[in-house]
């Protein structure tokens, strides 16, 4: 686990940068406002893993608990087809394709078809807790808002995305559409996930990793709108409304734009796919480290 001091934290997106993010791809500026108002957080000092939780580290929770994830309860899991979402029998976080073994195959890559219940059972079990939406975001940025965690600066080398595998830049629905089908003819509906840690390049301020790309992750907070008053695409209100979780971080089939630091997504409890995994955090005394004024 990586020290996170504490620290006054900037969180959300400026509006400029906002503007930028609408005119670059298709999705409307109403669909990336909840990242406003841009505001700061005071946030005491934790730790956090410097990856997300692995395979491995899922399977030995589940060896010591006799923990049975959700996926596995109802015998399916959600995937992604050729052209939308759809739901196969045998898929969970073992088996994320039905000839996959995650554990034998893929012992370091990050867990995945794990729902909010289950990955709290997890961060339980090890001692730990999930990290807050804030936390989250200072742990990716650092002090000062950055768009990713390296920079100002989109390279498609420095995470897992969907521009990492395809090679190429993808601002819009079609050209995405274009590389799934290709990605889905190789791969069916297999998590296109990389070991953790494997893209050294994209590490945050702090030094930790796979926070653009890779697995969004669960947090622990609860998806509510920054300024309640303010009126929002009537989506995110019921999101707000209906007990709806934070999640961040984008995946490995997601826009450079899904995969910044302060990009948010609202997802119901119960929700697990093949994109999306977790990490923990753990408090610290106070004292453990020094206020931070700056990280960089």
């Amino acid at each position: 686990m990586i020290t996170i001091p504490a620290s006054t934290a900037t969180i959300g997106s400026p509006e400029q940068h906002l503007d930028t993010v609408a005119a670059s791809q298709h999705y409307p500026r109403a669909w990336f406002e909840d990242e406003t108002p841009q505001h700061t957080a005071t946030i005491d000092a934790f730790s956090i893993d410097s990856v997300p939780v692995t395979n491995a580290a899922y399977a030995a929770f589940t060896d010591a608990t006799g923990h049975v994830t959700a996926a596995e309860r109802r015998g399916y899991g959600l995937a992604y087809g050729r052209g939308y979402w759809t739901t196969v029998p045998g898929v969970n976080w073992r088996h994320p394709h039905p000839d996959l073994d995650a554990v034998g195959d893929r012992s370091d890559h990050p867990v995945v078809h794990v729902d909010h219940t289950d990955a709290t059972a997890y961060a339980v079990w090890a001692g730990k807790r999930l990290p807050t939406e804030a936390e989250w975001e200072y742990a990716a940025h650092g002090h000062q808002w950055i768009p990713w965690p390296w920079g100002n600066e989109w390279d498609r080398h420095r995470a897992n995305t969907a521009e990492y595998w395809a090679g190429h830049p993808i601002h819009d629905l079609d050209t995405w559409k274009t590389w799934w089908r290709e990605h889905y003819t190789h791969h069916n509906i297999t998590p296109a996930t990389t070991v953790v840690g494997t893209l050294t390049d994209g590490t945050s301020p702090f030094g930790v990793l796979d926070m653009a790309g890779n697995v969004t992750e669960w947090t622990a907070s609860p998806y509510l709108l920054y300024a309640p008053d303010r009126r929002y695409d009537p989506g995110y209100h019921a999101a707000a409304d209906h007990g709806h979780i934070a999640v961040r971080g984008g995946s490995w089939k997601s826009f450079r734009w899904q995969a910044r630091t302060s990009e948010r997504i609202a997802c119901t409890p119960s929700y697990s796919a093949p994109d999306l995994g977790f990490r923990c955090a753990r408090d610290l005394p106070q004292s453990a480290t020094s206020h931070c004024p700056t990280t960089r």
